[in-house]
């Protein structure tokens, strides 16, 4: 009976790696939207469901929407970063400075559809920023549709019309676009803006389509101009990102299933998201019977002339860091002229 007793044991012990290795792999994903916005239930719902299949459920997904974990949206880099959270969606226009390289894409006049825009800029990442991605495993990075101006009052056509209106900017080189178009920009997470626009705090903002439901511009302004233009007049660079470290403690397998769940044709997958977003968004709010209506062509020249010297600012102050503005630029504008085709 004590051998048998001694054996039970014995074979009990051993089992309890094998028990704890079969506790699925909890992956703390965050954002700063509501739980309605696409992202969330377009892209992050199913990607996390998708990760859970190809695991057998070894990978699950905590899921905190609209900053559960606490902090403001510009927080949530540092909080992947230091293991907060595993999983963020952010955008790097949220934090200035910290990703100089890959904000060329947020530059006036330089991306075109949403999916040759991802895919360009996952090479461009690949290539030219990873030391912006310290600590970080990228899984995806894209833009957005291209930014569309909402007013409240006022319907603008022209520079004249928008000099010195005061526009809700999405990142630094949003505001730096605004401002040599003549408005004075106000940069601002989504969140602030709805509060910003009811209030007449701003008169107007820079946002794509998609954002509108959410934040329920379509009742708060009354005017929406679209560029008309082949290239977007600005977008926003987002980027999907996991801590590295806890990419790193994952088993091979899981490893596997992160990595097919990732990278250029991914981005490529959430930009396209983005569309449809983009056209629920504008169908309501031609349903809210507002103006909607393209700045001219013949107009649309002069503010991409206006928006050049944002460009050439950018070149410089890159140069002067120490990397190659100008190729960065170049290359940039390659690679989405090559994904367009």
């Amino acid at each position: 009976m004590k051998n048998h007793a001694t054996t039970l044991a014995l074979l009990a012990a051993l089992a309890l790696p094998a028990a704890a290795q079969a506790e699925p792999v909890i992956i703390k994903v965050a954002h700063f939207l509501p739980p309605v916005a696409p992202m969330h239930a377009k892209v992050i719902v199913p990607w996390c469901d998708k990760l859970e299949a190809e695991s057998q459920g070894q990978l699950k997904c905590q899921i905190y929407p609209a900053m559960q974990l606490g902090g403001t949206p510009p927080q949530l880099l540092n909080q992947v970063r230091d293991g907060v959270a595993d999983v963020v969606w952010t955008l790097p226009g949220y934090t200035p400075g910290r990703f100089p390289v890959s904000e060329v894409f947020e530059l006036p006049f330089v991306t075109t559809t949403h999916e040759a825009s991802a895919r360009a800029m996952w090479d461009f990442v690949e290539t030219h920023a990873q030391k912006e991605f310290a600590g970080l495993k990228p899984l995806a990075v894209w833009v957005n549709g291209p930014n569309v101006l909402h007013f409240r009052d006022k319907q603008v056509k022209t520079l004249e019309e928008l000099k010195g209106m005061k526009v809700r900017a999405p990142s630094r080189l949003g505001n730096k676009l605004l401002a040599a178009l003549g408005a004075t920009p106000v940069g601002m997470p989504v969140p602030q803006m709805a509060e910003s626009l009811s209030k007449g705090v701003i008169e107007g903002a820079l946002i794509p389509w998609e954002v509108v439901p959410a934040t329920k511009t379509q009742e708060l302004t009354r005017f929406h101009a679209e560029s008309g233009a082949e290239r977007a007049m600005t977008t926003a660079t987002m980027i999907y990102v996991m801590n590295r470290k806890k990419y790193d403690s994952l088993p091979a397998e899981l490893k596997k299933v992160i990595d097919a769940n990732s990278g250029r044709e991914f981005s490529a997958w959430v930009a396209a998201q983005h569309v449809d977003a983009d056209g629920v968004g504008r169908k309501i709010t031609a349903e809210a019977g507002n103006t909607i209506y393209a700045i001219p062509a013949a107009e649309m020249a002069r503010w991409e002339a206006a928006a050049k010297p944002v460009t050439e600012e950018w070149i410089k102050e890159t140069s002067a860091k120490g990397a190659d503005g100008r190729k960065l630029y170049d290359d940039a504008v390659a690679l989405v002229q090559k994904y367009s085709r």
